[in-house]
Formats: structure tokens, C-alpha cells, sequence
């Protein structure tokens, strides 16, 4: 060790480059920011060699004043802050004032920009050291910024790039992150002289959803819900695909706070937790979201990429995006109509119908309810609703007629149609097949009647309440301090989720009741997860996902079975439930429940009309 000295201003920028410049696509991200903040409606991006040989972005922003580019280049220099309070609510997406510093200080970079009212353009250089070079030049309003040899004087860490492919991947995502972000500016990309995106600014909802489409593919906007909410100061937008539409991969996820793309877990947690009822445990669902909130609200300034924030009220967050997601896909009823159709430019090779389901209630027609909701107050348990939900109808079993045979469509009002018709037979004793005023509709009706029953039973349950009972032998948990402190700080809402702890010692529980599903369950292993959970994110829903766990698999034991016969009464009770039932688009498993096919694809089929 030698003694302390203070480290000169190129190897200060060069080390802060190590946090801010990982590859190309950061200095993409940190330039294409920059423009954004300086009200650019235009960004055009050039690419050689993966962005290692130039990165060249020009915008048509405000542009800079020629005596604030040497300021522009220099460490911690901005004009988007100037004080502690405009810190603490931060409305542009760049405010550290290092980036160009940065990215100076490993690459050769020429920055040309002019004003509105200005007579020239001005152009500065520097090429990793020395002194600024600055000469007049011609330009429009606006900047250009090129940026050349990246880690051309840093070896070490050009050795750490991967292929020119890989690397144009990263900046091309960057790209589509800022365009989903931002769809009132238009951007082009340009890969070694090659165009490979194009997009117009959206002003419109049609072009909005055009812009979604052609960036997250036609099979989401297609399967997607358009949502918005607005509670507690927090307003929630945009469009989550249905949990049919899922992923092997989070590779289609994008969260957006203020207009600023972030991966943050507590985000994360509340929307699984929204999709948990509806779909596989290792399928990952599908989501472009904008949450908008006072800045004051969410601190920005926790990472040097600024990919993550930390919310103030971070439970009120978590516990907004659970419930308007849970809300919006309890919603998604079987036959619900899209609220829009979008038309796909072909430019963009991509020509689809953008639905979003409605929240409404669908038209009804008075039918016998089969599968009529069990009384709460009749049973006593759980078992209870799974034994009367089990049970056949007693009109069934009486062999009374439930309903005439259904009426000739062509005889009824178009408003009179129910969303899935009315059935017409049973093929293979697997699928029931309906007609309705768009085509043929595809039941699966072990899946759907699966869904219908698992929903009342658990509506049933959450009328009852949680019941609990006392253990035999109380069970003594050992837990840190911290987990020890967290159960006595929220012991009222363990006690709601039929959980009774109390502290015995410094590190220890004793637990004294629990939930009476969950009493052959792992009691320690669940109220260490619970735990965890509360001292996260403020809350708990592992004890009712247990439950809902056992109720599916009840429900899948209670629903009708393959091969057996159902009249076609049965079958028009079963649409009928369908369509009032939450989340009977798609079973417990988050399979889909039905299918239609429209008379147009039909008469494709079979070249009708040719």
C-alpha cells in the first residue's frame, strides 16, 4: 500500500465508466435518454460492428448551448437537477451527470449540436485524453452524438464483449424498452447501413396498440387485456396477456415507472402473485405496464443503470398492482367480447385484432343452474362445498327436464345470443360443441366445469372466513431475532390468516393454532415463508395459497369426467355458468377452457367462396 493521493480526472471517469458502460447498449441507453430529456420527437440510431465501432444517435431535441458543451463532457455536470428537492422527485430519466463523462473517457466521442436560435452549430471532440477540440459546423436544431472504438484505450474490458451479433441484440432491446416507453417519439435503427426498425410516432390508441403489436408480436396484443386503474395516487395502465398466453422465459415483461423502465422484485412478487391462481408455476406471464405516481413517491437514485428504485410506501404499491391485476383477470369470464380491433400495417409484417376483454357482464339468458353456488351458511367446512358441489342435481337425478332444446340462432336477436351459444352435441364424451353468432365454440368441459366448481369453492370459503384450530402439542419454531420481532410486529395479521405465534424468547415461536386445511402442511417450513414474505413485502399470501392449492384439487376430483354423458340441457347450464364465472377462460392449471372458430375461418377451410 502506498500513501493516499487523489486519482486523476481520466482514471476517476474511466472507473465510473466501469459502473455506467457495461457494452454498447448502455451507452445506447444513456444517449437515447438524453435526448428523450431534451424533448426530442425523432430518434435516429446507427449501428456498426454491434455499436463497437460507432454508435452514432441523432435527435431533433433542443439542443445544447455551444459554451455548455465542454460542461456537457465534464463529470457531474447536468441541468436536470440542481438541488436536494428536485433529487428527492426526479422527472427525467438522466440525472447523475457522468454518462458523457463516462463514455468520453473510453471512446472516441464527437458531440455537434445547435439551438433553435443559434447561427451555426458547434462540434466538440475528445478521444479518451487530452483537451476538448471544438470547431463551428453545420446542423439542424437538435444533437448528434457519435461515439467510436468503444474501450479502444481499455483492452481488458473490450476482451469482455461478445459477438457483434449479441451485441447489436443488446442494443436493439434497449431500443424496444425506450419505444414501448415512449410512444409519442418516432425512432429508427440502423445496423451497418441496414434498416432494422422503423417506427412512427403513436399518438392515437389504434396506433398505440400498432406499436405494441409490432414490438411484442401479434400473439400478445391478440391475447392481451387493455387495462387502467387509478387509486391512492397511483394509476395503473396498459395491457397484461391472458395466463393462456404465457412463457417459458420473463422475457416479455416490462414495467414502467414515470416513463422509466425498471426490474424491481417487489414489482415483480404482485403481479405473480395476481397470476398465481391462473397459471403453471414455471410458466412466466406476459405484461407491458406504465404506472404513473408522484416522483416524490419512488427514489430513482439507488443504482448507477437506474434499472431499480425503491418505493416510499411499498406495500401500498405491491398491494394496488396485486389487486387491479387479480381484479383484471377475475374478469376475464368465458366469451367476454374484444373491446376494439386493431389492423396491423403490413409494412410491419404484422396484421392482427388487438382484443381486450371486457369488464362488463355478459347478456344471460334464464337458464336451470346445474351448478347452482352452494349456500356458505349451510356448511360448516370446506368438505362441506366439495360434497355438495359433487353431488348431482337433484332435477338430474329426478329426470326432469332443465331446458327445452335450444333455439334456432337464426330465429333470435343478435343481442339475444348468449357469448357461447348454445350447445348442439357432445364429441368423444371429451368436448362439448356450441354454436353461437360468431362460429363453432369448442368447450373442454372437464376444464371449464373444473373452473366454475374451484371458484365457488373458494367464494364459499371466503364467506366462512378462515377457520382454525388449537394443536394438540404446541410446536416451538426456532427463528433469528429479526423473524422473531417481525412476528409480534404484525401478530394481528397472522392471526387473521388463522395463524397463532407467540414469542417464546429472543430467537424462538411457539405456534398454538392453524388453518384446519393446512393442518397436515409443514407448519414450520410455512411460517417461515410466511414470515419472509411480511418482512418483504408487508403482507402474506402463502397461507391462502396453500388453501386455494387444496380447493383446485378438490374442484379437479369434483368436475365431471371424461366420457360421461351430458344432456343437452347439462351443456347449456354449463355455458351458462361459464359465462358468469371469473377466470373461466381457463382452468386451474391455466389451460385454456374454450376455443371458437369463426365462420370466416371455416369457410377458409373448406375454400368456400372460391
Amino acid at each position: 500500500m502506498t500513501r493516499i493521493k487523489q486519482l486523476s480526472e481520466m482514471l476517476s471517469n474511466q472507473i465510473a465508466a466501469g459502473e455506467v458502460v457495461e457494452r454498447p447498449a448502455s451507452v445506447v441507453k444513456e444517449l437515447c435518454e438524453n435526448s428523450l430529456d431534451a424533448g426530442a420527437q425523432r430518434l435516429d440510431l446507427e449501428l456498426d460492428a454491434g455499436g463497437t465501432r460507432l454508435i452514432r444517435l441523432r435527435d431533433d431535441g433542443m439542443g445544447i448551448e455551444p459554451d455548455d458543451l465542454p460542461l456537457a463532457l465534464s463529470p457531474h455536470a447536468t441541468s436536470k437537477i440542481a438541488s436536494l428537492e428536485d433529487l428527492e422527485k426526479v422527472t427525467s430519466l438522466g440525472f447523475r451527470g457522468e454518462a458523457l463523462a463516462s463514455i468520453a473517457s473510453v471512446s472516441r466521442l464527437t458531440l455537434t449540436s445547435a439551438t433553435e436560435d443559434a447561427d451555426h452549430a458547434t462540434r466538440i471532440r475528445l478521444d479518451g485524453r487530452g483537451e476538448p477540440d471544438m470547431v463551428p459546423a453545420a446542423h439542424p436544431r437538435g444533437t448528434t452524438v457519435e461515439v467510436k472504438d468503444l474501450f479502444f484505450n481499455t483492452p481488458a474490458r473490450r476482451k469482455f464483449l461478445r459477438t457483434e451479433r449479441t451485441e447489436y441484440n443488446h442494443c436493439e432491446e434497449v431500443m424496444r424498452r425506450l419505444a414501448l416507453a415512449r410512444p409519442d417519439v418516432g425512432f429508427v435503427l440502423r445496423h451497418n447501413a441496414k434498416a432494422t426498425l422503423s417506427l412512427k410516432p403513436a399518438q392515437t390508441q389504434v396506433e398505440r396498440e400498432q406499436r405494441i403489436a409490432s414490438l411484442c408480436s401479434k400473439g400478445f396484443i391478440e391475447s392481451s387485456i387493455g387495462i387502467e386503474f387509478e387509486a391512492m395516487g397511483l394509476r395503473l395502465r396498459g395491457w397484461v396477456g391472458l395466463p393462456t398466453f404465457n412463457r417459458s422465459q420473463a422475457d416479455l415483461q416490462y414495467f414502467f415507472v414515470n416513463g422509466r423502465i425498471v426490474r424491481d422484485r417487489l414489482v415483480t412478487h404482485a403481479i405473480r402473485q395476481a397470476y398465481r391462481d391462473v397459471m403453471y408455476h414455471d410458466r412466466h406471464p406476459a405484461y407491458v405496464l406504465y404506472l404513473e405516481m408522484d416522483p416524490a413517491g419512488v427514489d430513482v437514485n439507488v443504482h448507477p443503470t437506474k434499472h431499480e428504485v425503491r418505493f416510499r410506501e411499498s406495500r401500498g404499491v405491491h398491494d394496488f398492482l396485486f389487486h387491479s391485476l387479480h381484479r383484471a383477470l377475475a374478469d376475464t369470464r368465458a366469451g367476454a367480447q374484444p373491446l376494439a380491433s386493431v389492423q396491423i400495417d403490413e409494412v410491419d409484417s404484422v396484421a392482427s385484432n388487438a382484443s381486450s376483454l371486457t369488464g362488463q357482464p355478459v347478456t344471460q339468458i334464464e337458464q336451470a343452474n346445474l351448478w347452482s353456488r352452494p349456500n356458505a351458511a349451510a356448511v360448516s367446512d370446506t368438505m362441506a362445498v366439495y360434497q355438495a358441489l359433487s353431488a348431482p342435481s337433484a332435477a338430474v337425478s329426478r329426470g326432469e327436464s332443465v331446458q327445452p332444446s335450444a333455439p334456432a340462432l337464426a330465429d333470435m336477436e343478435h343481442d339475444d345470443i348468449p357469448p357461447l351459444g348454445f350447445a348442439l352435441a357432445q364429441l368423444k364424451g371429451v368436448f362439448i360443441l356450441a354454436e353461437n353468432r360468431d362460429g363453432l365454440v369448442v368447450i373442454d368441459m372437464h376444464a371449464a366445469h373444473e373452473r366454475i366448481t374451484y371458484e365457488r369453492m373458494k367464494q364459499a370459503h371466503r364467506e366462512g372466513g378462515v377457520r382454525a384450530q388449537p394443536l394438540l402439542v404446541p410446536m416451538t419454531i426456532a427463528l433469528s431475532r429479526r423473524e422473531a420481532d417481525c412476528v409480534e410486529e404484525h401478530a394481528a395479521t397472522l392471526s387473521q390468516l388463522g395463524l397463532e405465534l407467540q414469542r417464546r424468547g429472543e430467537e424462538a415461536v411457539m405456534v398454538r393454532q392453524v388453518p384446519v386445511m393446512l393442518s397436515g402442511a409443514d407448519i414450520a417450513q410455512l411460517v417461515r415463508d410466511v414470515i419472509a414474505d411480511l418482512m418483504q413485502y408487508g403482507n402474506s399470501s402463502r397461507i391462502e395459497g396453500n388453501m386455494d392449492e387444496i380447493m383446485a384439487g378438490m374442484a379437479c376430483h369434483a368436475a365431471v369426467r371424461a366420457n360421461r354423458q351430458l344432456t343437452i340441457a347439462e351443456m347449456n347450464a354449463l355455458l351458462r355458468d361459464m359465462e358468469r364465472t371469473e377466470r373461466s377462460g381457463q382452468c386451474n392449471h391455466g389451460r385454456p377452457t374454450w376455443a371458437v372458430q369463426s365462420m370466416a375461418e371455416l369457410n377458409r377451410l373448406f375454400l368456400r367462396g372460391r
